[in-house]
């Protein structure tokens, strides 16, 4: 098992994380980085790389801002290749995210999404907000 706390964060919470730098969710991405390490696959990526290269985040970032905080979290992550597949999600969009965090031993999915939170704990593996995170399970 990892020694650093390996965490997961679903697309809209990275994006919230990254759009909205005062945010309760920008606090819970900081401290997963700060203690821990974050998950990613090619999956989560391409997700993030599609959602932020649409038309109605133009006004909010650049082509080039996109491809430099792609760029950083792909530095600050580690990369897991996916050796499970699940549908176990009432969302099939979300799988990849339990996919993620089974394959890479996580120690704590982190969304507000309430079809992944519905599935608290998936096989040990605690899904909580943003909020939740900070509060109870990272309390420091």
């Amino acid at each position: 098992m990892p020694a650093k706390p390996r965490f997961v964060f679903d697309t809209n919470t990275i994006i919230n994380a990254a759009l909205l730098k005062q945010s309760i969710t920008r606090k819970a991405f900081d401290k997963a980085i700060e203690e821990g390490q974050l998950l990613v696959s090619l999956e989560t990526i391409d997700e993030l790389n599609r959602v932020l290269g649409r038309d109605d985040f133009a006004k909010y970032v650049t082509d080039d801002e996109r491809m430099e905080f792609l760029a950083v979290l792909l530095r600050e992550a580690a990369f897991v290749e996916t050796t499970v597949h699940i549908q176990e999600c009432r969302d099939p969009q979300d799988n990849k995210f339990l996919e993620l965090a089974v394959s890479g031993h996580a120690t704590c999915i982190i969304s507000g999404d309430k079809d992944l939170l519905v599935l608290h704990p998936f096989r040990r593996i605690p899904i909580v907000t943003p909020r939740d995170f900070l509060d109870e399970v990272w309390r420091k």
